[in-house]
């Protein structure tokens, strides 16, 4: 029998942690295969999402570090989307954009058999499929968020897939040929159209970025499972008429992906081991989310209001004045005996599995939906960007959690509505079968069988498909 051949795999992510870190996760799985990855991101990136690797994996993991070109908007050391506003992202995918040159030495000098990239690298497909390089798309959002931004690559390009206002966007799209509440909110739809008529400094859109990923890649890679809404990845690959291959959920095992900061851990189980269990709210709305004051304190005051203990991440972002939002006066003091407000980085992973939590007051990115329900996690759900609307809509369809209510002109909350939707989803009768069917969905996002079957059959794939 002919020996199997060793793979190398490019991976290039997206300059944001929420990116960066499953794309680690995947080298990781990939190099325990036995295969060769190069991981590209910019020096900062690296030293901090990853110091160490397993000694067994240190031979097969290649950590490359492409100098981030300097731009004069953006702050000093500023090299993902955590060191900034959510304003100056546009400045950040103009210097990711100038990685071009520097990447593609990376690919002739190394001649890899895949490259697998994010959305933002429009102009790499082309240039990979130049140098026989085999490439793909890997999606860390959801099925129905692609199929819902138009019905092709080429409409993409084109802007909107046939919607031109934004109530066009507030009703599922008539190319979705099954029933489904996936939609946007008017208010929701409002902000994107906002953020998308401000100036784009690298002159290209998301849209369009993506539009040209998908165009280029030979299979499209997407964080999901065949055992949870099949039909989303049906449509996708019909609508894009390339493979969509699923690589599972890659649930976390119990352990985060990067060093735990400042021995943190200890602090933090020491208070989730004060608490009885399934009391504890946890609170994180992931890093690239913004609140305004007015909503930090309507949060604030809902999670005190509630008189549920909480653990609130609330990391400060880099790059902000000193006139960043701040919880309301008084309440860190008067909340101190039932509650924290954690102003670094915390180990989430480890925080969800801990038997105190009992709910995951959450802005609906996949990646914490999926480490939320991991644990079996009920979700009281926030959204607030991107394809988080349309994640909640799902997940309130599937009843593992509550999407709290928000003026549908403007987006805004109350402190009531926050703290009635704790209650129900913790601790009232009315919230009982929500609590048991995120229990349920545990068995599908944190079944390690299904996982390893789903990154068996991926890795299959790249050897089969491989150019070379």
């Amino acid at each position: 029998m002919a020996e199997e051949h060793k793979l190398h795999i490019v991976m290039f992510p997206w300059l944001a942690f929420g990116h960066m870190i499953p794309f680690l996760e995947l080298s990781k799985l990939i190099a325990q295969k036995g295969h060769t990855v190069s991981f590209v991101s910019t020096p900062r990136n690296i030293d901090r999402l990853i110091p160490k690797l397993p000694p067994s994996l240190e031979p097969l993991i290649e950590m490359v570090k492409l100098p981030l070109p300097r731009i004069s908007e953006l702050p000093e050391k500023a090299e993902s989307t955590m060191d900034i506003q959510t304003s100056d992202i546009q400045y950040l995918k103009k210097a990711f954009d100038g990685l071009q040159p520097e990447l593609i030495r990376v690919l002739e000098t190394r001649s890899p058999d895949w490259i697998i990239y994010d959305f933002a690298p429009y102009w790499l497909p082309p240039l990979a499929a130049q140098l026989g390089i085999s490439c793909a798309f890997l999606s860390l959002v959801n099925a129905w968020f692609i199929a819902f931004l138009a019905p092709s690559a080429q409409d993409m390009l084109a802007g909107s897939g046939q919607r031109l206002k934004p109530e066009d966007f507030t009703v599922p799209p008539p190319w979705i040929p099954f029933s489904s509440k996936v939609a946007y909110r008017l208010h929701e739809i409002n902000r994107i159209f906002g953020l998308a008529s401000e100036d784009i400094a690298s002159g290209v859109s998301d849209m369009y970025r993506t539009g040209k990923v998908l165009m280029g890649s030979d299979a499209i890679f997407i964080r999901h499972s065949v055992e949870f809404e099949p039909d989303w990845l049906n449509l996708l690959e019909e609508l894009h008429q390339r493979p969509v291959i699923p690589i599972g959920f890659m649930p976390p095992l119990g352990e985060d992906s990067r060093d735990d900061e400042n021995n943190s851990w200890l602090p933090i189980s020491e208070w989730l081991g004060s608490h009885s269990k399934g009391s504890v709210v946890y609170v994180s709305l992931g890093s690239e989310v913004t609140l305004r004051q007015d909503e930090l304190n309507e949060l604030a005051l809902g999670l005190e209001l509630s008189g549920l203990p909480f653990f609130w991440v609330l990391r400060e972002q880099s790059g902000l004045n000193d006139d960043s939002v701040k919880p309301p006066d008084g309440f860190v003091e008067r909340t101190r005996g039932s509650g924290v407000v954690w102003t670094s980085w915390a180990p989430q992973i480890k925080i969800l599995a801990h038997e105190s939590v009992g709910g995951f007051l959450t802005h609906c990115g996949w990646s914490s939906i999926i480490e939320g329900l991991a644990f079996g996690r009920p979700l009281i759900m926030l959204p607030f960007m991107g394809d988080q609307g349309l994640n909640a809509r799902v997940m309130v369809d599937k009843n593992v959690g509550i999407e709290v209510r928000r003026d549908e002109s403007n987006g805004s909350f109350t402190r009531s509505c926050v703290a009635d939707l704790q209650r129900w989803v913790m601790v009232e009768d009315g919230g009982r079968s929500c609590r048991d069917k995120a229990k349920e969905m545990k068995a599908i996002f944190g079944d390690e069988d299904s996982h390893k079957r789903h990154i068996s059959n991926f890795i299959e794939y790249l050897g089969n498909q491989r150019l070379k």
